[in-house]
C-alpha cells in the first residue's frame, strides 16, 4: 500500500484569515517547491480549528503537531527541522514549554481533549473547497440512505427520536418543528438556514459556513426531503463575506454533483437552493423579520401566530432552522438517533457549540456535551482567567441572554439550567468577566446594543428600552437615584409581557439578570456614587496620598488633561 503524503493544514478561518494565515500559506508553498516538495507534501487550507487567539494555525500530520501564531518567516525551519528531519519546532508550541512536558498532540491539548465534535466534526481538518474531502468522510452519505431507505415519516421520526433541540436560543425539539411544516398545507414550501447571527461575541455559525458548508447544504436537502419543500434559501448577514463566498461555492458544486437541482440522485426530489444576503439588521435574526427581509421587505417582525411552519416566506409553510441545529442532521441520520443522544444529559441531547470570549486564556470556538458545567469550560478548556484573576460572571445567550454570577459557576450548560438562573443557551455566545468587570456597565453595554437595533415597530421595545438606558445612563455617571433599581426592574418586566418579537421580550435580560446577582453594585453606584471596579470614569476618584504634598497647585495647572482638582 501507497504511503499517504505527509499533510500539512493551515487554519483559513476568519480568525487566521485576519492574523496572516494567507501569507503563511504562500510561504509554505514556496517553500516545498524551492526543497523539490510540493509533490510529496500535501498542504490545504481549512475551515476554522477553534484556537482563535493562537492564529495563524498550521497543523502538521492532522492531530499531531499543533503549531500556533505561525509567521511566514518561521515557515522555512518547519519545512527543513520537522517535514524534512522529523523533529518538531518546538518553539511554535509554547503549551509544552510553559510547563517544560514534552510536545503535546492536539487530542492532548487542554483546549481540544474535553470537546465531542459533531458540528464542527469537519472544522478545520477539511478543505471547505473540495467536494471529494466532505465525501470522503461521509459526506451526503446521509442524503443517500435517506432517499433510498427512508420515508419523508421516517425522517422526521428519527429527528424526534434524537431529542434534537433548535440551537438558535429557544430550544425548540427540531422533529417537531419538521413534522408541523410537513403537515402543513399549502404549496410550495421552503426550506431556510437562519445564517444572521448578530449577537456581539458570537461566531459559531460563521465559522461552520466557513469550514464545513456542505453539511448545511446536505441538511437542507433533507429538510426539502421531510417537508415536502422545492425551495431553500441561507439567509446570511453581509458583515460574514468569507462565508458568503463558500457557502456560493458549495451550492455550485451541489448542484453540479446532483445533489440540489432536478430528480435528486434520481429519487424523485426537486430542490434548489440559494444564499440571501441580509445588511446585518440584528433584528433579521428573529424569524418572521427574517422573512420580511428574504421578501425585499423591511426586516420587522410581526405577531404569532401563525407561525412560519404554517404561513411563512410568502404566506406559504415555511421550515427555519440556524445553522448549527442543521448541521447535526446529517450525522444523526447516517449514525442513527442512538448516537446522538448518547451524548448530552436526559433533558438536552448531543452537543453545544460556544463562541468563547472575554476574560479567558483560550478564547474561541468549543463544542461540549450539553451539561458540561460552567466550571469545566472555563478553567479546564478555557485555561482559567488570565493574570490569576478571579471569575465573575459569565453572560450567555447574548444580549438576549443573562449573566451567570460566580455562585452558580458549576452550573449545567443545558436549556433548562440556565433558564432557571434568568438566563438562556441562546445561540452559543459565552462572554467570560473577572473581577474587574462592572456589572452595571455591562448591563448598560448591552442594552445599548439592542436598544440601538431595535425595529421600532412595538412601543415597549422602541420607547422601553430606551428609557432603561437612560437610567442606565445616568447611574454609571454618578446621577442615580433612589428607586432606580426598581424603575429598571419594573420597565423590564413590562416589556418582557408586552414586547411583539421575542427578541424585545428578551431584551431586558442582562439589566434584570445583573439586579438579581449583583444588586450590591447599583446600590453602590446610586448610593455612594462609588463604582466598585472602577470602570465607570464619572463615579472614579484620585487623591495624591503624600506627605511631601505641599499644596502649591503647581500639577493643577500643568495636568495636560485638566485631571486634578
Amino acid at each position: 500500500m501507497e504511503k499517504e503524503r505527509p499533510q500539512v493544514l493551515i487554519c483559513g478561518g476568519t480568525g487566521c484569515v485576519s492574523s496572516g494565515c494567507k501569507a503563511v500559506g504562500d510561504a509554505l508553498r514556496t517553500e516545498l517547491l524551492r526543497k523539490e516538495l510540493s509533490e510529496k507534501v500535501e498542504v490545504k487550507e481549512t475551515g476554522c480549528i477553534g484556537s482563535c487567539d493562537l492564529g495563524p494555525v498550521v497543523v502538521v500530520n492532522p492531530g499531531e503537531f499543533f503549531y500556533e501564531k505561525v509567521r511566514p518567516e518561521d515557515v522555512s525551519e518547519i519545512v527543513e527541522q520537522h517535514i524534512i528531519k522529523g523533529k518538531p519546532v518546538q518553539r511554535l508550541h509554547p503549551h509544552s514549554l510553559k510547563t517544560g512536558e514534552p510536545f503535546k498532540t492536539i487530542d492532548e491539548m487542554d483546549f481540544f481533549k474535553k470537546q465531542v465534535k459533531i458540528v464542527l466534526r469537519n472544522c478545520g481538518v477539511i478543505d471547505p473547497t473540495n467536494l471529494d474531502e466532505y465525501r470522503d468522510r461521509g459526506g451526503y452519505e446521509a442524503l443517500k440512505k435517506a432517499l433510498k431507505e427512508m420515508s419523508p415519516e421516517d425522517v422526521i421520526d428519527t429527528l424526534k427520536r434524537s431529542g434534537l433541540r433548535g440551537r438558535g436560543g429557544a430550544g425548540f425539539p427540531t422533529g417537531l418543528k419538521w413534522e408541523f411544516t410537513a403537515k402543513a398545507e399549502g404549496h410550495p414550501k421552503y426550506v431556510i438556514c437562519n445564517a444572521d447571527e448578530g449577537d456581539p461575541g458570537a461566531f459559531m455559525d460563521r465559522s461552520v459556513l466557513e469550514g464545513d458548508p456542505h453539511s448545511v447544504i446536505e441538511a437542507m436537502i433533507l429538510a426539502a426531503y421531510a417537508v415536502g419543500a422545492t425551495q431553500g434559501y441561507i439567509y446570511v448577514r453581509v458583515e460574514y463575506p468569507l462565508a458568503i463566498e463558500r457557502m456560493e461555492f458549495a451550492i455550485s458544486q451541489a448542484r453540479e454533483a446532483g445533489y440540489i437541482g432536478e430528480n435528486i440522485l434520481g429519487s424523485g426530489l426537486d430542490f434548489d437552493m440559494d444564499v440571501r444576503v441580509g445588511a446585518g439588521a440584528f433584528v433579521c435574526g428573529e424569524e418572521t423579520a427574517l422573512l420580511a427581509s428574504i421578501e425585499g421587505k423591511r426586516g420587522m417582525p410581526r405577531p404569532k401566530p401563525p407561525f412560519p411552519a404554517q404561513k411563512g416566506l410568502w404566506d406559504c409553510p415555511t421550515l427555519i432552522n440556524n445553522v448549527e441545529t442543521y448541521a447535526n442532521i446529517p450525522f444523526i441520520i447516517l449514525n442513527g438517533p442512538e448516537e446522538f443522544t448518547s451524548v448530552g444529559i436526559e433533558s438536552s441531547k448531543g452537543t453545544k457549540v460556544f463562541a468563547l470570549a472575554g476574560k479567558i486564556n483560550n478564547t474561541g470556538l468549543v463544542e461540549v456535551p450539553m451539561g458540561t458545567t460552567l466550571r469545566e469550560i472555563v478553567e479546564e478548556i478555557g485555561g482559567g482567567i488570565p493574570g490569576g484573576k478571579r471569575f465573575k460572571a459569565a453572560q450567555t445567550g447574548g444580549p438576549s441572554g443573562g449573566c451567570i454570577p460566580a455562585e452558580h459557576f458549576d452550573v449545567q450548560m443545558d436549556y433548562e439550567s440556565l433558564t432557571k438562573l434568568g438566563a438562556m443557551m441562546g445561540s452559543g455566545g459565552l462572554i467570560i468577566m473577572d473581577e474587574d468587570t462592572c456589572m452595571v456597565d455591562i448591563a448598560k453595554f448591552f442594552l445599548k446594543f439592542t436598544q440601538d437595533e431595535s425595529c421600532g415597530k412595538c412601543v415597549p421595545c422602541r420607547e422601553g428600552t430606551k428609557m432603561m438606558l437612560q437610567i442606565l445612563e445616568r447611574i454609571t455617571e454618578g446621577k442615580g437615584k433612589e428607586g432606580d433599581i426598581e424603575l429598571l426592574e419594573s420597565l423590564g418586566n413590562t416589556i418582557k409581557r408586552t414586547a411583539l418579537c421575542g427578541l424585545g421580550q428578551t431584551a431586558p435580560n442582562p439589566v434584570l439578570s445583573t439586579i438579581k446577582y449583583f444588586r450590591d453594585e447599583y446600590e453602590a453606584h446610586i448610593k455612594r456614587k462609588r463604582c466598585p471596579a472602577g470602570v465607570c470614569p464619572g463615579l472614579v476618584r484620585y487623591e495624591v496620598v503624600t506627605d511631601q504634598c505641599r499644596r502649591c497647585g503647581l500639577c493643577i495647572k500643568v495636568c495636560p488633561v485638566g485631571a486634578v482638582e
